[in-house]
């Protein structure tokens, strides 16, 4: 699976990346963990930039 990295990379202050939507913890493990906790992370930083943006 490839990185949900966007090339718009800006933490906030929760440390949630404004272009992807994944926590810098997120962005660190991407390159150690297994698919199923890939899809978890998609889901999870898809659902903070619907949340960011106010897309129900």
């Amino acid at each position: 699976m490839a990185s949900p990295c966007r090339r718009q990379c800006c933490l906030d202050d929760q440390d949630i990346c404004l272009g992807c939507g994944r926590t810098l913890q997120e962005i660190l493990d991407w390159g150690n963990v297994d698919m199923p906790r890939k899809r978890e992370i998609c889901a999870a930083a898809e659902a903070r930039l619907q949340q960011r943006h106010g897309i129900p």
